[in-house]
């Protein structure tokens, strides 16, 4: 009798003596696979009728499944006369039965196989599970309609195979030997990127084999996917794998080390049992331990934080992170927490391309990538638990420090933080100490009736006593008793703070301190109160007061001298909420109050916009008018300068947007949104381009201007584009076409067609994206600049070069390269001369092609830009090792490895799968 053999465990196949058996139709191969998973067990007729029908068969369904019967019998024996018994398909029941054993049918050979091995020793338990595991070609009857698969309940049996895996894997870890299971969990965790035990025994084994970077890179990659996907954190087996996965030296790129808490205060004195209150709570060792200092504002809530912070620093040796939630700011200019949490993310290492879509996704990836790992947050000056709840990490071994105003009542019930609230310094003992470690024990001496009188004016208040000790301090000569005469004497009122202690009045302090600085310095500090960003540079001050540049800068540090402003970072100043509060207050009376406003919102727009056109001189411009007199913007010199200043100017930019639009100035706001899109996408801000953007489109909606409307819809739909929302993103690009063509601005086409062709690219429809940039370069070629010209010639020949027409892709990147050159534009020249080595790689030109990729790679690494650097390495490899040249390639693709494992990359792995294909072992080259 001819063997024959059936497989389920893949497509359906049957083979006699050797040979495929051609099978029947879509439901007869149903059927059959039906049959064999259920192999030894009787099928009913009903059973078989819902699983190839579902809930509405037609009336001859019983006659049908008859008739496939019949002609699998007759299939599977040919001579086997009518109505006689076969060896395989029996009529049991009520039903069928298939008749198999586990030499004759894969799955059963698996499961006698995977039975075998859970009564062995780890050893040949392992041997027995890899050769089970073996008979997998796939999803069982993976070849059968996914409906008939899910009513025939096959994705159970596939179940076991990752439940065998799973138990491969254990067994492997117990004999020593993981390198055995290694590629079966990759298989596995392909087929499944959510398997969370699969992962964790992925992560395992990999640490086992000594491969921890890419242990911990499997990780972030699952608790991304998660976070995505189903906007869930890792559950405790995985992030046990990756706790005993880390190494005690990890690699800095694999997992940064943040430290962003401020400088603790020198003088810090007083608060020594609150400090032991929550010293002896901050061990968060098997627990989630949150502390919520609460209190009045100037308190001391936040310098207590961060002396408290600094304390207990060393015992997270991950890292700190420190946000300023700006939960009261006096501009209205609260941060929320979708922002914070942006913070985070890219404090962590992940790239903007990694980054969730909704906030909650963000913040389940930030809590999976602090799980097993103990950090240090600050989240000072919130608002509310809502504001807060995304930031907390998950899991045990992180501190928490969080400092609000209010009392956080829900951070403490539902969270179980501890609460502190800061009370007033005793004035006979605190707040003497407070002056004496300020002024020194001498200048105190004999004083006792004016320290006294000091004190109780300032009422215990830290940031009152602080103003008053610099004014002392700046006037050694004075005794302290002319001091609290001047204090007693002063006026002022900051009423909007008198609900919190009636007794203080914070107005008369800080208008006293003024009353210390020169008549400039004072103009400068009301005028800070019109500033909507969380700190100033010197030249915004400057253009906000209308003097020159190392005036402001004078004057600026005059105010730090008496504690009305903080160089919180070399040259950029910030204001307590409290004290640009009392600013605002006294600039209601300025007669220069609108202008100088218009002055501050004139230089941020006009600076943004030169950097612009270093930054993107290909874009599409939309010059502001000129700026107001008194302000004399800067002047980028190159594009690093532009992005320095971009960098340092960033969060005031998104501020002024949003306070510009909210006070009615509508085209200072979009413009300034549309000046910033090339700092976003070369930064990878999406969220925060889109949040912009979305405003501009607002904006130029008010205005009624189709022109402005055109370029929000394009300016939002970018954005959109790269946060992967390309539904919206392409109504939107259509839209704005429409409008383009119909206001005959071929250069607004132009460009909208090329975002087009960007989004036919993600889609993997590269002739429409060529066919979107010849149509940009064509409009280009009519009317548009040169620098737009030369940039959409090398996006054609990119796509030349894609579609392998390489000699056209050369033909048009050679055109644009010299003109690219004549602008400066060393970002173009950089992504033109990756183009041309693409092509001579394609062509078999090797050298060219690495002459190519070496021009590329200098340029990038002159503008600083990682990503595109580490890709440019990746290729450079590739063209080596065409060369002949393997150990260069290594060398290069090591390289542009580190560089990916720093940036948090997926691309990561497929550099690491050069290198080990390259070097034919299974050794950890990362």
């Amino acid at each position: 009798m001819e063997p024959v053999q059936f497989s389920v465990l893949g497509p359906v196949r049957v083979q006699r003596a050797g040979a495929d058996v051609a099978l029947g139709g879509p439901q007869e191969r149903a059927l059959l696979a039906l049959l064999l998973v259920r192999a030894g067990q009787p099928v009913a007729v009903s059973e078989i009728v819902t699983v190839l029908w579902g809930a509405r068969p037609p009336h001859s369904a019983v006659n049908v499944v008859r008739r496939h019967i019949g002609s699998l019998r007759r299939l599977m024996e040919p001579g086997l006369p009518v109505r006689a018994a076969g060896r395989w398909l029996a009529r049991d029941a009520g039903g069928y039965l298939w008749t198999a054993d586990a030499d004759s049918l894969d799955l059963l050979r698996f499961r006698r196989l995977r039975d075998e091995a859970r009564r062995a020793e780890a050893g040949l338990a392992v041997e027995l599970l890899v050769q089970a595991l073996s008979s997998w070609q796939g999803p069982v009857a993976g070849d059968i309609a996914a409906e008939v698969r899910e009513r025939a309940g096959f994705g159970a049996v596939d179940r076991e195979r990752h439940a065998a895996v799973r138990e491969a894997a254990d067994a492997a870890l117990r004999a020593g030997v993981p390198g055995v299971v290694l590629p079966l969990l990759r298989q596995a965790a392909a087929d499944d990127p959510l398997d969370e035990p699969v992962l964790a025994r992925l992560i395992l084994v990999l640490a086992a084999m000594g491969q921890r970077c890419e242990a911990v890179d499997t990780y972030r990659t699952a608790a991304t996917r998660l976070a995505h996907e189903l906007g869930i954190d890792p559950g405790a087996e995985l992030r046990e794998a990756h706790r005993a996965s880390l190494p005690d030296a990890a690699p800095q790129s694999s997992l940064p080390r943040p430290a962003q808490l401020p400088h603790d205060l020198p003088t810090f004195t007083g608060r020594e049992s609150e400090l032991d209150d929550v010293l002896a709570r901050s061990d968060p060792t098997d627990r989630v331990v949150i502390t919520a200092i609460g209190g009045m504002a100037g308190i001391g809530k936040t310098t207590l934080a961060v002396h408290l912070a600094h304390r207990v620093a060393e015992r997270f040796p991950d890292g700190q992170l420190y946000v300023n939630l700006r939960g009261f700011d006096p501009s209205g200019a609260v941060m929320s927490a979708g922002e914070a949490v942006r913070l985070f993310l890219d404090a962590l290492g992940v790239p903007p391309e990694r980054v969730p879509n909704a906030v909650e996704a963000q913040a389940a990836l930030y809590r999976g990538l602090l799980a097993g790992r103990r950090f240090l947050v600050v989240l000072d000056n919130a608002r509310d638990t809502d504001q807060v709840r995304p930031l907390l990490p998950g899991t045990p071994g992180c501190l928490t420090i969080v400092t609000s105003r209010s009392s956080l009542s829900g951070l403490i019930a539902a969270h179980g933080a501890h609460a502190l609230t800061l009370r007033p310094l005793t004035a006979a003992g605190q707040a003497r100490a407070f002056l004496k470690r300020r002024l020194g024990a001498a200048r105190l001496a004999g004083e006792s009736r004016a320290v006294g009188e000091i004190t109780a004016l300032c009422a215990g208040l830290p940031l009152a006593l602080a103003c008053v000790a610099a004014r002392a301090a700046t006037r050694p000569h004075f005794p302290l008793s002319a001091v609290a005469a001047e204090l007693r004497a002063a006026h002022g009122s900051l009423d909007a703070f008198n609900r919190t202690d009636p007794a203080v009045n914070l107005g008369a302090v800080f208008s006293w301190s003024l009353g210390a600085v020169s008549p400039g310095a004072a103009r400068l500090f009301r005028l800070l109160g019109l500033h909507p960003g969380p700190d100033v540079g010197a030249p915004a001050a400057a253009a906000l007061a209308a003097v020159p540049v190392p005036e402001a800068r004078g004057l600026l540090a005059e105010l730090a001298d008496v504690h009305l402003t903080r160089e919180h970072a070399p040259g950029r100043y910030a204001l307590h909420d409290l004290v640009r509060a009392h600013a605002a207050e006294l600039v209601r009376d300025e007669d220069d109050r609108a202008a100088a406003v218009e002055r501050l919102y004139a230089h941020h727009l006009h600076t943004a916009h030169a950097a612009d056109r270093l930054l993107a001189p290909h874009a599409d411009p939309l010059p502001p008018d000129p700026p107001p007199p008194g302000v004399v913007p800067q002047a980028p010199s190159d594009d690093q300068d532009a992005l320095a200043w971009l960098a340092a100017e960033y969060r005031v930019l998104l501020a002024v947007i949003d306070a510009a639009a909210r006070s009615g100035r509508d085209h200072l706001a979009a413009q300034l949104a549309w000046s910033l899109e090339p700092f976003f996408d070369r930064r990878g801000h999406w969220h925060d381009g889109a949040a912009a953007q979305r405003t501009a489109l607002d904006c130029a909606l008010r205005l009624s201007d189709p022109a402005w409307e055109a370029r929000g819809l394009r300016g939002l739909a970018r954005a959109e584009g790269r946060l992967g929302l390309h539904d919206s993103s392409v109504a939107r690009l259509r839209r704005a076409l429409d409008l383009f063509t119909e206001l005959g601005d071929t250069t607004g086409q132009a460009h909208t067609h090329r975002s087009l062709g960007w989004e036919c690219e993600q889609q993997g429809d590269l002739p429409g994206a060529l066919r979107h940039n010849e149509q940009a370069l064509e409009l280009f070629r009519q009317s548009g600049p040169p620098a737009a010209q030369a940039s959409v010639l090398n996006s054609v020949g990119w796509y030349h070069a894609l579609l392998g027409r390489y000699r056209q892709a050369l033909s048009h990147c050679f055109e644009a390269l010299p003109l690219l050159q004549d602008l400066g534009d060393r970002y173009g020249q950089a992504v033109t001369w990756d183009s041309i080595a693409y092509a001579q790689h394609g062509l078999g030109r090797h050298p060219h092609a690495l002459l190519g990729y070496h021009n590329a790679l200098t340029l990038y690494r002159e503008l600083g830009v990682p990503y595109l650097e580490a890709c440019t390495l990746a290729h450079i490899g590739d063209t080596q090792l065409a060369m002949g040249a393997p150990e260069e390639a290594e060398t290069s693709w090591r390289q542009a490895l580190a560089l990916f494992t720093s940036l948090g990359h997926p691309d990561a792995e497929q550099v690491r799968e050069r290198l080990h294909a390259a070097r034919g072992s299974g050794r950890d080259l990362a």
